[in-house]
């Protein structure tokens, strides 16, 4: 009886063991958006010197830390008269900004310089500053932002805005046919929700929206600092402003493209129209408004956050549905259920044949 009670003991810790799984959650519902990059992933890149502040809180002395703040205030955190007398000390105004700055990209808030925030940090993103201005009616439950002012197009009904490429400003490897057909793409996402359409025309200086490739100081005081830093910049309504940095390994289709810093152009695109629209950068990681990208990821499909904000100011493309993104999703989500509770039963059944295996071996049975 005593050796019964021990196998049977022994049988239902190792059950519930099973059943628990507590860990690799990524396999079943990987999300590429939260997850960790470690912070020596792109050692050559434009802020990976800022991997060594990893840990620093309130208080520490790291050389080089002037240049972090210096980064803050280019993204809108850190308003300095003069940045040429900055300290390396983590001060208190430096643990103010960190805050902000979790919790704008929707980081746990800890005012620390943990692997989180350094990660982040790190990865190469918009350089449109994340200072903005929410709309109140949606803050409470939506993330999204506009630029100061909520500028946009005005336009009398029905709006359609044109766009032109720079005709010496563009990359030679990517031809234009290419580029033209990746941007429609890009510009029809946008017009799928709001009633606002747009056509290339051959006119730069003359098109609402100017799209060009440029190399480090460009003239509009917003200069590039090559790979993997700034990819991009767009001006908020009217300005029509919209520059790439041609420094980046630009990529139509990442399949083909074997560069570990290959950046998807589509995916620029699609969020720098969004500030060309007048949409300041969104908290929400996966929102097409979201300010940074991962190299060799391609993120193109408008999220809730993002029609939400962009029809705020424009209103809604009559033939456009809600329904439509939302299947979308409950799809996506139906899916990774599934393959929970094929898992769990895997995981069940298992364990009950493992269960019987050892009663027979031992001549118990239930």
């Amino acid at each position: 009886m005593i050796q019964f009670f021990s196998y049977y003991s022994f049988l239902i810790s190792f059950s519930l063991l099973c059943l628990s799984r507590p860990s690799f959650p990524a396999r079943i519902s990987p999300d590429s958006s939260s997850t960790v990059i470690t912070v020596d992933s792109y050692n050559t890149t434009t802020w990976h010197d800022f991997t060594r502040f990893l840990d620093a809180e309130k208080g520490s002395r790291v050389s080089g830390m002037s240049e972090l703040k210096k980064y803050f205030n280019r993204f809108g955190y850190l308003p300095l008269p003069d940045t040429d007398n900055l300290t390396d000390v983590f001060d208190t105004q430096l643990e103010s900004v960190v805050l902000a700055y979790q919790t704008n990209l929707g980081l746990p808030a800890t005012g620390k310089l943990d692997s989180d925030t350094i990660s982040m940090i790190v990865l190469p993103r918009c350089g449109v500053s994340d200072t903005k201005t929410h709309d109140t009616r949606f803050q409470a439950t939506k993330r999204f932002a506009y630029f100061y002012g909520k500028p946009r197009w005005i336009r009398q009904a029905p709006v359609k805005l044109t766009y032109a490429f720079s005709k010496s400003n563009m990359i030679d490897y990517i031809s234009l046919k290419d580029t033209r057909t990746v941007f429609k793409r890009a510009f029809s996402r946008w017009a799928q929700v709001i009633p606002v359409s747009f056509m290339e025309i051959e006119d730069y200086p003359s098109a609402d929206i100017r799209i060009g490739f440029y190399h480090r100081d460009h003239g509009d005081g917003k200069p590039f600092d090559g790979v993997l830093g700034v990819l991009a910049h767009a001006f908020s309504p009217e300005n029509g402003r919209f520059h790439l940095d041609a420094s980046e390994t630009w990529a139509l289709d990442l399949e083909t493209i074997k560069s570990s810093v290959a950046v998807d152009l589509e995916s620029v695109a699609t969020h720098e129209i969004g500030h060309v629209l007048g949409l300041a950068h969104s908290a929400v990681k996966d929102a097409v408004m979201y300010p940074s990208l991962r190299p060799r990821t391609k993120k193109v499909d408008l999220q809730i956050d993002d029609v939400y904000g962009v029809q705020a100011l424009y209103g809604s493309n009559p033939n456009f549905r809600f329904s439509s993104l939302l299947a979308s999703e409950n799809s996506l989500n139906k899916g990774i259920g599934l393959r929970n509770t094929r898992s769990s039963k895997w995981t069940i059944s298992l364990v009950v044949g493992f269960s019987f295996f050892l009663c027979h071996l031992q001549g118990y049975y239930f």
